[in-house]
């Protein structure tokens, strides 16, 4: 069958490489615009190829404890405020971020004084690592939600106007998904995640439940993971986070795995304790943060006497939801 072209059809000429020269590769060629375009949504167009937008090169996630800004939180003297465990530089991230997706914080709140913050974030994760207080949840007093807090709680918070009050001098930690959402240009939810409150005296009673109960050779550790009513089928608690406190018993460690989803982990309790990340030994101080890269092989290690403890948070929902988890044990 002989094909025929309408004739009010116009095809672009092809350029070629003059003869006897090498034509440009496709991976060495720029940005390509369009060569007459009729109004600004075509003006607006970019073209590349399988050649230079495959395999985009991005700075790595760094392996890296957060120790100095721990210290900074912990100082008697620190005033109120936010302290950020900030790799924004090292990932070329046009946004405060300490994975491309998450960004933890240390809060500080001095006895009398008050906190606000009103995160872009769909929600964010919050553990009391010192003092007393309560947080006050939306603007109005008369529509306000409070949860009275102390040493060991979690919260999860919904991203709205929230205000921190202590009784006492008070140091909380926090991750959000901020990044995710300044990323792709986002806002928090119209309708925002529930608070929810994990007690510290509740989470010890379930620790016990676990501790009191069986494993198999599939089960990565003795962790209490965090959910909501609302996510109790995905077991997650944001759409796009996971939390877990993992446990680890002196003289043991969790043998090496790795997983697509980056990890920030608060050092909770342990002595002599310490995390192989990349190949890289990581050495936990009191409070610190951990990141571990996505994909990065790692182990925990407790070669103290007592158990160790460590809270993390993983953009893990989101590689569940997209299937990429890819967890593997690596011994």
């Amino acid at each position: 069958m002989t094909e025929t072209v309408a004739p009010d059809v116009e095809f672009a000429s092809i350029e070629t490489a003059p003869a006897g020269t090498k034509p440009v590769d496709m991976a060495d060629l720029p940005v390509q615009l369009a060569r007459s375009p009729a109004g600004p949504a075509e003006a607006r167009a970019r073209y590349f190829n399988s050649g230079n937008a495959f395999n985009i090169k991005m700075p790595p996630v760094p392996g890296r404890v957060f120790t100095s800004e721990a210290a900074r939180a912990l100082a008697p003297d620190a005033p109120t405020g936010f302290i950020a465990c900030d790799q924004a530089g090292a990932m070329a991230s046009p946004f405060p971020a300490t994975t491309p997706l998450m960004l933890a914080r240390y809060a500080t709140i001095t006895p009398g004084e008050r906190l606000a913050c009103n995160l872009a974030a769909t929600g964010s994760v919050w553990f009391v690592i010192a003092g007393t207080g309560e947080t006050r949840i939306g603007e109005s007093c008369a529509g306000a939600e409070i949860l009275r807090w102390g040493p060991g709680d979690v919260m999860l918070l919904p991203g709205l106007a929230l205000t921190h009050a202590a009784e006492s001098r008070a140091v909380l930690w926090c991750v959000s998904n901020e990044p995710q959402l300044a990323h792709d240009s986002s806002r928090p939810p119209a309708a925002p995640v529930a608070p929810v409150h994990y007690p510290a005296a509740e989470i010890e009673r379930q620790l016990a439940v676990i501790a009191a109960a069986g494993t198999n050779a599939a089960t990565s550790g003795l962790a209490l993971i965090f959910s909501s009513e609302g996510l109790e089928a995905a077991r997650n608690i944001l759409p796009t986070l996971t939390l877990s406190l993992n446990t680890l018993p002196p003289g043991t460690h969790q043998r090496a795995h790795r997983h697509n989803s980056a990890a920030v982990t608060l050092a909770v309790a342990g002595e002599h304790c310490f995390s192989a990340v990349d190949g890289a030994r990581c050495d936990w101080t009191p409070w610190a943060t951990l990141v571990t890269p996505p994909g990065a092989p790692h182990s925990h290690h407790n070669e103290g006497g007592s158990r160790a403890r460590f809270l993390i948070v993983q953009d893990g929902g989101l590689h569940y939801h997209a299937r990429t988890m890819g967890f593997a044990f690596l011994e």
